[in-house]
This record gives structure tokens, C-alpha cells and sequence, in this order.
């Protein structure tokens, strides 16, 4: 009876997962193309950009490890 709920949550997390990894991916793909029109470009926005850089990646590797598709 405990086992189900194990199952049922993983794919809820497992869905968050996915939508924080998605929003991520955005999120710098835009600070990436801000980073490349601009023509002199801050140091914090390069900061932003490569932060959101590692966040997407430290996430894809949990996505990898867990296993998940990220297609649908």
C-alpha cells in the first residue's frame, strides 16, 4: 500500500522536474541572445547568463540520471 504512493510521486516530481528544466532552457537561451546583441555587455548580465547556463545543465544532468524523457 506505501509502494503505490512512491510511484505516484516520483511522477509528480518528475513533471516539475521537467517544467523547471523547460523553464530554465528559456530562460538562458534568452540571456544568451542578450548576451550576443549587445554590444558591450556588463559583467553582471554575462554573470546572469552563465548562471542560468549552469543552472539548466545541473538540472539536465538530474533529468539524465533519473532517466527522464523530455520529449512528448
Amino acid at each position: 500500500m506505501l509502494f503505490r504512493r512512491k510511484g505516484w510521486l516520483r511522477k509528480e516530481f518528475d513533471e516539475k522536474l521537467i517544467n523547471k528544466v523547460n523553464e530554465l532552457r528559456d530562460t538562458w537561451s534568452n540571456q544568451k541572445i542578450l548576451v550576443e546583441k549587445s554590444f558591450d555587455p556588463t559583467a553582471e548580465v554575462v554573470t546572469q547568463a552563465k548562471l542560468a547556463e549552469a543552472k539548466y545543465f545541473t538540472l539536465f544532468k538530474e533529468v539524465k540520471n533519473r532517466s527522464i524523457s523530455l520529449r512528448k
